[in-house]
């Protein structure tokens, strides 16, 4: 069984991870790490757990365990390392943004791996660390690799994704309050969203020559949890040619689908999936993607990276059926 730490155990995506290792066959989750609530029950803040684990938040860690998964705010895993030590047997994946890019990923000797299995499988399965990638960053760049693999991003990407409240994590803001987010919406950092530099940077490694934009406008949606975006750009070639690059490019893996019909949220919402679906316009390439923030694009799938790493199989624990009502 591998003994599993968690860091920052009291947030959104600590509580996918939780769920999900707990019905996992291979792995037993050892610690949950929270300095503000060290003692209590785990069930007292993620509450869909009162009468299933019988668990208390720790603020002491176990050095020897085989992995950690670090669930903090974007910039605190590097501290969090920083003030404690790990076993070198010990693999990391963090699920923030520390480490994703290459100017950031060697730190202190480790050297993280980018840790997209569609792109990157048989680097993570060879890694020690792993930098999760971003929950935009997912279903974007899942919706652009194979365009770039084959060099057919020649123009700008206009990209419009809308995510839901859980992607703005637990803590309180003027946005996040339900008086303001229910039946409202609105954009926010455009052009300048920090996932922007992690997507061109898988572009460009299978397409080194892309200079073109990527148009980014995030949004604020009125659910819970959730991305979906829809991206276009020219392109020059039929539907059909379309559709066979990217079923082609993701004929093995086992949790990006193309769908032939128009796709929706609540098909993946609970799920390790990516849905993808492509529509031509004239000159113009539509592709729609969407994933649930907190599974595929955090949780999800730092557990399908574990598995990778440990040479499971890559759908352990990970078999979900979506909220469809």
């Amino acid at each position: 069984m591998l003994q599993v730490g968690i860091i920052g155990g009291a947030g959104y995506t600590a509580g996918e991870l939780i769920r999900v290792l707990m019905h996992h066959s291979k792995a037993e989750i050892n610690f949950v790490f929270s300095t503000s609530n060290a003692g209590n029950s785990i069930s007292d803040i993620h509450q869909d757990l009162v009468g299933i684990l019988d668990l208390k938040f720790t603020d002491t860690i176990n050095p020897n365990i085989d992995v950690l998964f670090l669930c903090l705010g974007h910039g605190n895993s590097v501290k969090f390392l920083e003030n404690n030590r790990f076993s070198e047997d010990t693999k990391i994946i963090d699920l923030g943004n520390d480490f994703r890019l290459e100017a950031d990923k060697v730190f202190n000797g480790k050297t993280f791996v980018y840790g997209l299995p569609e792109l990157q499988k048989e680097a993570i399965k060879k890694a020690h660390y792993i930098a999760n990638p971003g929950c935009f960053a997912t279903a974007i760049q899942l919706a652009l690799l194979p365009l770039a693999e084959n060099g057919l991003l020649q123009s700008d990407v206009h990209i419009n994704a809308v995510t839901g409240a859980t992607g703005a994590g637990t803590s309180l803001s003027k946005t996040t309050h339900f008086a303001w987010r229910d039946n409202n919406f609105s954009y926010y950092k455009p052009f300048t969203h920090q996932h922007l530099a992690e997507i061109n940077q898988s572009v460009k490694q299978l397409q080194n020559n892309f200079s073109s934009e990527l148009v980014f406008m995030p949004n604020r949606g009125d659910f819970s949890r959730g991305i979906f975006a829809t991206l276009y750009t020219q392109y020059n070639g039929s539907l059909e040619e379309a559709k066979t690059l990217f079923k082609n490019f993701y004929k093995d893996a086992k949790y990006t689908i193309i769908s032939d019909r128009d796709i929706h949220l609540k098909q993946v919402v609970n799920t390790n999936n990516c849905l993808i679906h492509l529509h031509k316009h004239e000159n113009k390439l539509l592709i729609t993607s969407c994933i649930d923030n907190l599974l595929k694009g955090a949780s999800g799938q730092a557990v399908q990276n574990m598995n990778l790493m440990f040479g499971l199989e890559e759908t352990e624990g990970l078999q979900l059926k979506a909220n469809f009502f």
